[in-house]
């Protein structure tokens, strides 16, 4: 399973109401880091489906959702668990460093 996109209009279907984790990315089309990461959290996706999903949110095209969680800089990552906000990793980060992080949020839920 490929990341997934989310957007202002499907975020609480996508990412509140999921039934498991959700790993947000927000993230910009100019943003080096942010596309220095994303083949990473690909891959993370392909590790971990069925046990977390990686969504991307582009903050330039959902600006009230970036504002909403503070987003200040990207790329913001951010799991939530049963709709509720549970950890939020600022900046980019080799592959095994995010793995470790998501891995370690989603084995507290």
């Amino acid at each position: 399973m490929a990341t997934v996109t989310v957007t202002n209009e499907n975020f609480e279907t996508s990412v509140l109401n999921s039934d498991g984790p959700v790993v947000v990315d927000f993230w910009a089309e100019w943003c080096g880091p942010c596309r220095q990461i994303a083949p990473a959290l690909e891959e993370i996706a392909e590790d971990l489906a069925g046990k977390v999903t990686i969504a991307k949110l582009n903050v330039d095209d959902n600006q009230a959702l970036a504002t909403k969680y503070g987003v200040r800089g990207i790329p913001t990552l951010m799991i939530f668990n049963k709709g509720q906000l549970v950890s939020t990793k600022v900046g980019a980060a080799p592959k095994g460093a995010l793995k470790q992080w998501i891995d370690g949020e989603i084995a507290k839920a």
